[in-house]
């Protein structure tokens, strides 16, 4: 791989693993970060269309780009309903290719795999979270956005499980 290569792939990684906490100003802390986390798989996924040989790989990330895809989608939708402000792809992409992370000699596939898990990792915990909340129903949207969370953490636990196959017939160098 040669330095360009690597340059993208650390900045599709980077949008995974730390754009969470990049709009703690908007309205709602578990829009702002499901989106965010969103945005990173899908991104993430379509780098690895481009550059990753395997099938298998290819075939995680073109499920990856679907369902999160969808997911957001439904989310905006949500988020839309109850005037909640959701991150655009844009501004994420952008903060993404101002990150810097240190990336080690792992192939791309075995980078990819083991960013998969460790997002899905951190999705599932901020799903979790957001599907066990109390709500109040004075709280914008509260309720429908803890049934969407309750509705997505099957997929995300089929996703890690997955990411995981992935990562064991990937591994680093």
């Amino acid at each position: 791989m040669d330095g360009f290569d690597l340059r993208h792939l650390v900045l599709a990684v980077a949008l995974s693993s730390s754009m969470g906490t990049a709009f703690a100003a908007t309205s709602n802390d578990f829009v702002d970060k499901a989106a965010a986390g969103g945005i990173a798989e899908i991104e993430a996924s379509r780098l690895a269309l481009e550059k990753s040989q395997s099938a298998d790989v290819k075939a995680f990330a073109n499920m990856m780009i679907t369902d999160h895809g969808k997911a957001n989608d439904e989310l905006a939708t949500i988020a839309k309903k109850h005037d909640i402000k959701v991150p655009d792809s844009t501004t994420l992409v952008k903060q993404a290719k101002e990150k810097i992370l240190d990336m080690r000699d792992e192939s791309f596939d075995a980078a990819y795999a083991n960013n998969q898990v460790k997002a899905h990792e951190e999705a599932l915990d901020l799903f979790k979270k957001e599907a066990n909340t109390v709500t109040d129903d004075r709280t914008k949207g509260a309720t429908e956005l803890k049934g969407f969370a309750q509705k997505m953490l099957p997929g995300l636990e089929k996703h890690l499980d997955m990411a995981k196959k992935l990562q064991a017939a990937h591994p680093g160098k």
